[in-house]
């Protein structure tokens, strides 16, 4: 690979040519258009590091693709991706057509047989009809899956239809709590009221809805924590959710949450080595242990019998035996990460 080099003063060259590496300049997110870059080089990139050991896909090998830069929400106040890495007026996407024929390349050249768009939250609205119509027009609903981060209350019936149609398996919501006053603080945009008509929405239209949770908010009580749990264990009871991820909330720097919690005092310390999901930085109405029983309640819920009992009725090839069995091991791992003793020993340590 050959290297050009220029002068900070010189205007960079954004031109691209097989072979070449140029030098971009400094970061600017407007002088030029997501469509105007070049693919990523996967064989570069070694994409088969990627393509097997991901709880994401269920048809391997898989790929990601990024349709967008990053969230087109932007407000959630933890998220250090908007308020650090993706300032504001940043957010870009990829046009529909373009994803399309990212999608083609990876499905003809390296075989994939599903996709993981880790775009923020895709693009909605007149892009994903395109999309959709696009991925049935030329075939590759037949060919691939597709997953994505999604939010709540943003897509329509008739949206997650054409998604269905599309060939869309995997889809991805931050829950983060089933309390409205939570959700509210942490400016979501979401009603937790709505939450159930759509995941009917998502399954019903061949979707595996895959939920993010957080625990340990500053301002939640015990009743508070309980009932996040005991709504995740009623959608999983009922067939809506798939598979879920239970993390401890964490105020990373730069972002709102942090600030807020500088001001309130509600950090217990600015070590960044505890900023490590092990146990909660924040001063709680609740204790760590607590926190930590409250992740390991969520992980439980894939313990139900209705849900294993569907899980086991829904398998029609080796693809779901060898995805169920994955996703077993990844459960007992996260319930040994979260169990109680460590929490203490986390809190000792401190």
């Amino acid at each position: 690979l050959v290297v050009s080099e220029v002068e900070p003063s010189q205007t960079p060259n954004l031109g691209w040519q097989e072979g070449v590496i140029r030098n971009s300049g400094p970061l600017d997110f407007n002088s030029h258009k997501l469509d105007d870059l070049p693919m990523i080089d996967r064989d570069l990139t070694r994409w088969q590091l990627y393509a097997y050991h991901n709880g994401n896909y269920k048809y391997l090998p898989g790929t990601y693709t990024y349709a967008g830069r990053d969230c087109w929400w932007g407000r959630c106040t933890f998220c250090v991706w908007e308020f650090t890495l993706n300032p504001k007026g940043s957010y870009r996407i990829h046009s529909a057509e373009r994803v399309l024929d990212e999608v083609g390349h990876v499905v003809e050249n390296y075989g994939i047989r599903e996709i993981f768009d880790d775009t923020g939250t895709l693009p909605a609205g007149a892009w994903l009809k395109k999309f959709t119509q696009g991925m049935v027009e030329r075939g590759y609903h037949k060919q691939v899956r597709f997953g994505h981060n999604m939010r709540f209350n943003l897509l329509t019936k008739e949206q997650y239809e054409a998604m269905g149609k599309a060939g869309f398996r995997f889809i991805l919501y931050g829950l983060e709590s089933a309390n409205q006053k939570t959700l509210d603080k942490l400016d979501k945009g979401v009603i937790a009221g709505k939450i159930e008509e759509e995941l009917r929405w998502a399954h019903g239209n061949g979707m595996e809805p895959h939920l993010t949770v957080m625990m340990g908010y500053p301002w939640e009580t015990a009743d508070d924590s309980q009932r996040t749990v005991d709504f995740l264990h009623n959608l999983f009871a009922k067939g809506l959710v798939d598979t879920l991820q239970g993390t401890i909330v964490v105020p990373y720097p730069g972002t709102p949450l942090f600030e807020e919690c500088k001001r309130n005092g509600w950090l217990k310390t600015e070590d960044w080595d505890r900023y490590d999901m092990r146990g909660s930085v924040m001063i709680n109405p609740i204790t760590d242990e607590q926190i930590r029983g409250y992740v390991q309640q969520l992980y439980k819920a894939f313990m139900s019998p209705q849900y294993m009992a569907r899980k086991v009725a829904s398998i029609r090839s080796l693809d779901d035996v060898k995805f169920f069995a994955e996703a077993g091991k990844k459960v007992v791992g996260h319930l040994l990460d979260f169990k109680t003793k460590q929490g203490s020993e986390v809190a000792a340590r401190g």
